[in-house]
């Protein structure tokens, strides 16, 4: 099996109550405008999402991947996105955990965790067996990386007024 994989883990705080920073953090219209490589992410029939990410690849070039997310936490404290049941080839987890501070200042941790699984490593791209899926991870590790940086920046600005 050829695995690609990446992961974000922040904690950040904002000058909202938990309420408005939950609110904030469950608006998936937010991460399509602040987030970069987010091109869509569209709502499906049967009530999941489809979340169409762009990540530029070494040698590879840029690769656009759709991940099939069900909401399986909505709580006061927790937003969560967990692959679709059914999905085994793109999986993507998403958790937001609201922690008030006081009134007005909330402590959100972020986590997002991408996985793109295939058969063989040209199910993928016909190059990416060549490069090989450490550096595709890594390089993907460093593209969520910056993607997730530059979302929780505009977020916390946002958010901060």
């Amino acid at each position: 099996m050829f695995r690609v994989t990446a992961d974000y883990d922040e904690q950040i705080e904002v000058g909202v109550d938990a309420a408005g920073a939950r609110a904030f953090f469950n608006e998936l219209r937010n991460f399509v405008e602040l987030m970069p490589g987010v091109d869509a992410i569209e709502a499906l029939p049967d009530g999941n999402k489809r979340w169409t990410i762009s990540a530029p690849v070494p040698v590879i070039g840029s690769i656009k991947q759709s991940f099939i997310a069900a909401e399986t936490a909505n709580t006061e404290e927790r937003i969560e996105w967990s692959p679709a049941p059914g999905e085994a080839g793109n999986l993507l987890r998403y958790s937001a955990d609201f922690t008030p501070k006081n009134e007005s200042r909330t402590s959100v941790r972020i986590r997002l965790k991408v996985e793109v699984r295939r058969e063989k490593a040209t199910d993928l791209h016909m190059m990416a067996g060549w490069v090989g899926d450490e550096r595709i991870s890594k390089e993907m590790q460093r593209g969520v990386t910056m993607m997730m940086n530059i979302f929780t920046e505009k977020a916390k600005a946002k958010l901060n007024g």
